[in-house]
């Protein structure tokens, strides 16, 4: 596989005015993109085919579309959350054209329970969706991000940690759902990321690059209920976390995918900053990765000194 490319380096691109924006970013050299649409009554493309084939034309053989994302809460009872049900079928149904098989967002909440009461109605949702996916051999990947809720009111999304993670996986033993995972959400529940990435590294179908730097200081201070900001989101690069680590594990579970940079949240590189920090990131990843691919001698024994 060239470029290194099992694992490859690339950015979240919007999901209105997308050929243009990858046009523009594209030399920079992104090797792949996750298409994202927001909350609500969102205009995914009537004619996604089309859209499929106006990125292929521009990206060539230099990207690829890693991965598509529908964002909201799709455990609503109510029309907004059916409208986004069928977001979720319509993306399921056009992931091959695109040339993905990972569709990602958010599995929803009911911000009335907690979490574990929310895990009947998961079922109902998701095992449908996921059987859907799985005839059209596509994987679902639940991102990680808490949205501000929490175990006893979880807003938009109860996949954001481990405990949660069990009760959805057994609930809909299906193995084409898995996780869209990134440590940012992590380090800012607190939970130690890499230990967990090693346990579910399997389970990580698409990854994305965003980072934290928790204050903890501030913490041994303030204690996190007060209104002081002990952390932030941060680009990769300008975190708390070694990429290299996070790379290393995924390379040992024999994953294929990308990472991709989740970019307009670090609160330094942002503005008329916002892709320096992100080009900045994708070369950062890229030497985490391990630099430029360097193929092997013919004669591929192992030289020793013993």
């Amino acid at each position: 596989m060239s470029h290194q490319q099992a694992i490859r380096i690339g950015t979240l691109v919007p999901g209105t005015g997308t050929v243009d924006y990858v046009r523009q970013i594209l030399p920079h050299g992104f090797e792949s993109f996750e298409i994202t649409w927001g909350f609500g009554k969102t205009c995914i493309p009537i004619d996604m085919p089309k859209l499929a084939s106006d990125l292929r034309q521009v990206m060539g053989d230099r990207a690829r579309i890693a991965a598509l994302g529908v964002f909201g809460n799709p455990l609503g009872t109510d029309e907004e959350a059916a409208e986004i049900r069928s977001q979720w079928e319509k993306v399921i149904d056009n992931a091959h054209e695109f040339g993905t098989d990972v569709v990602a967002g958010f599995a929803g909440a009911d911000p009335t329970k907690p979490i574990h009461d929310n895990i009947e109605r998961f079922k109902q949702v998701w095992g449908p969706l996921a059987e859907r996916a799985k005839a059209k051999r596509v994987r679902i990947a639940f991102e990680n991000c808490p949205m501000g809720g929490d175990w006893n009111r979880p807003r938009y999304n109860i996949a954001v940690n481990p405990d949660a993670w069990e009760l959805m996986f057994a609930a809909v033993p299906l193995d084409n759902l898995g996780l869209e995972w990134e440590p940012c959400h992590q380090l800012c529940q607190l939970i130690d990321a890499m230990p967990q990435l090693r346990q579910w590294a399997k389970r990580v179908f698409h990854v994305h690059g965003k980072d934290a730097s928790v204050y903890r200081d501030l913490i041994a201070r303030h204690g996190i209920g007060s209104p002081v900001t002990w952390c932030h989101h941060r680009t990769p690069g300008f975190g708390d976390t070694n990429w290299a680590d996070v790379i290393s594990e995924l390379r040992k579970v024999g994953f294929v995918g990308s990472i991709d940079i989740e970019g307009w949240h670090d609160p330094v590189y942002r503005g008329e900053l916002e892709m320096t920090g992100q080009v900045a990131a994708l070369n950062y990843l890229k030497a985490c990765r391990g630099g430029s691919y360097v193929a092997n001698p013919t004669e591929q024994k192992a030289a020793s000194g013993y």
